[in-house]
């Protein structure tokens, strides 16, 4: 089932982090619930996942961002997409994808942006199955020094 976190999916949430971050440092003590719990209350910040069966499997984060170009239609950034490592190639991943762009296109969102530091074919064919294009613009990144 596709749904909005809450305040009781913190450690399933995290458990997937991990596994797409694999060398992120420990949290601090208190440091994650107090961001999870900021995440689910601030307007605009959307934490979805899906459950099977009891089972967080998969979590997006949709970030809907106010906008006044485009007849002030919001966009939106997708992070943090990840599926159980089991059960990826099953389906999930764009059963997760559809809810998420559902949600961004229900707000009047009048695009919907991601980046993946992947390198690998199978995770860009999977952004292009769910309807991203790979060329539509460039992205660049900085980072604090």
């Amino acid at each position: 089932m596709f749904r909005t976190a809450g305040p009781d999916d913190f450690a399933g949430v995290l458990r997937l982090y991990r596994q797409l971050n694999v060398d992120d440092p420990e949290l601090a003590d208190g440091v994650g619930p107090a961001v999870f719990d900021r995440i689910l209350r601030t307007e605009g910040l959307h934490l979805f996942v899906l459950d099977l069966d009891g089972a967080l499997v998969a979590t997006t984060y949709l970030n809907v961002i106010p906008n006044l170009s485009r007849s002030a239609a919001p966009y939106a950034v997708v992070e943090n997409v990840v599926v159980e490592e089991s059960l990826r190639g099953t389906g999930l991943g764009k059963q997760i994808m559809a809810g998420t762009l559902r949600a961004a296109w229900d707000v009047g969102c009048y695009k919907a942006m991601l980046m993946t530091g992947s390198r690998r074919p199978s995770t860009h064919a999977f952004y292009r199955a769910c309807g991203f294009s790979g060329d539509a613009k460039t992205a660049y990144l900085a980072r604090p020094r």
